[in-house]
């Protein structure tokens, strides 16, 4: 099988690989950032792996989203890029994440439901190939209180049938979608709690969750939707908040995953903010049955890392240069920020957007601004400033150090695009190296 144009098969063939004892896995990016993208595009291509790009409830749905993109828009976007660096779209799949209620859970049941069938019909026409079919938080009328898991799990069904009543209305020649379930499902974008409160699965509690799916999908006329129900979300332990990052335990998720041979024969865990893991971490968990890998804030994070080190160079090397017009991007992130600080605000005890424990946090809530007109034009003032001519290696050794090896070594260019992308690209390497994707 030819994984780089097979990423369905790719997909469906972890979980029993895994029961076989074979430690394949694959990572998910879930950004909507075109540089960092465009990095996930060459990593992939680098290793001739299947990609899977995902976008949350969040980020994209029937209103936009903080993108301000639908999914038919978001589809459009990514194989357009895909066309634009040459990326082969058979090996591309595009996955929903978080599909369900989350983003109206301050709703009544009903409405909350209603636009959350909108959003999963609206990705399965839009193309995408992994729905995670997430019902697990209360909604408006549950009082605040946890659902149950027979709740949670009727809840998906629901979700399922919109999803398979939009694929029947699909070209006959096109693949019925594959799911994801589950109720252990961390918070979106990392956590606000604390580090010692991170909890790990109770298998059987997991069990019960899946018994109550089985049985509802069997009652609902979706037997052949189960079959296709690739993962189960879980928790091993992991998780990341403002300056913390809680490590992968084995110990700690042992129970875990042994019960993992009594998953659907399909089906194998899915795992989201493994964002910050040491490399050693991330192929522990793929051995240990934990291997499909969500990233997301980790690469832009990088991003974010890459742009504060070619500002700095900015600074240093043409701040007092009359004929350059310095893009400032970091004053004017700092500036959009503060004038809207809604992404920000409610995550951090800062003042301004300033603040070193906001710029530099692990949340990275700097990510939802890179998108807004003014930092679009300071991204391009700054990659036009630094293009004039080749920037100084002495500059690049101290901002940027392993991209100045890798120029040294006459492996990278030193214009800013290379530069950002190969930034992002060691924050994703772990990923794939655990996954198997790379040597």
């Amino acid at each position: 099988m030819d994984i780089a144009t097979q990423p369905r098969a790719y997909l469906s063939s972890i979980g029993p690989r895994q029961r076989s004892g074979e430690p394949a896995g694959i990572y998910s990016v879930c950004s909507s950032h075109p540089l960092v993208l465009e990095a996930a595009f060459y990593q992939a291509e680098a290793d001739k792996s299947p990609l899977l790009v995902e976008s949350t409830c969040n980020q994209v749905n029937q209103f936009g989203g903080y993108s301000g993109m639908t999914p038919a828009d978001f589809a459009a976007y990514i194989y357009r890029m895909a066309e634009q660096v040459q990326f082969d779209p058979r090996g591309l799949m595009l996955g929903g994440d978080h599909l369900g209620p989350y983003v109206w859970r301050s709703e009544p049941a009903e409405s909350a439901m209603e636009k959350a069938e909108t959003l999963v019909s609206e990705c399965v026409f839009a193309g995408y190939g992994k729905i995670h079919l997430d019902a697990s938080m209360p909604l408006g009328n549950d009082n605040g209180r946890a659902i149950s898991a027979q709740t949670s799990a009727e809840r998906a069904a629901r979700l399922c049938r919109a999803a398979e009543r939009a694929a029947a209305q699909m070209d006959s020649q096109k693949d019925p979608p594959l799911y994801v379930i589950g109720a252990e499902v961390p918070t979106p974008g990392g956590s606000l709690a604390a580090r010692e409160d991170v909890p790990v699965s109770n298998p059987e509690e997991v069990a019960e969750f899946i018994h109550a799916c089985r049985q509802i999908f069997t009652e609902s006329g979706l037997e052949d939707a189960w079959t296709r129900v690739i993962a189960v979300v879980v928790q091993p332990g992991i998780d990341f908040g403002q300056h913390w990052v809680a490590p992968y335990d084995r110990q700690s998720a042992g129970a875990l995953s042994e019960f993992h041979s009594q998953l659907p024969e399909a089906a194998t865990y899915e795992i989201h903010a493994t964002d910050f893991q040491t490399p050693q971490g991330l192929s522990q968990m793929v051995a240990d049955h934990f291997p499909l890998l969500k990233v997301g804030p980790c690469l832009t994070f990088a991003f974010r890392e890459a742009i504060f080190a070619l500002d700095r160079i900015e600074q240093e090397w043409l701040g007092d240069r009359k004929s350059i017009s310095p893009a400032n991007i970091r004053q004017v992130l700092c500036d959009v920020m503060d004038v809207d600080p809604g992404y920000w605000h409610s995550h951090h005890r800062a003042e301004s957007a300033s603040d070193w424990r906001v710029l530099f946090s692990y949340l990275d809530r700097v990510r939802y601004y890179w998108a807004r007109p003014d930092l679009k034009n300071a991204l391009s003032r700054l990659t036009e400033n630094l293009s004039y001519e080749p920037v100084p290696p002495t500059l690049l050794s101290q901002y940027l150090p392993e991209q100045y090896r890798a120029v040294a070594a006459h492996r990278l260019a030193a214009d800013p695009a290379s530069l950002i992308h190969d930034k992002v690209r060691g924050a994703l390497l772990p990923y794939a190296a655990a996954c198997r994707m790379t040597e």
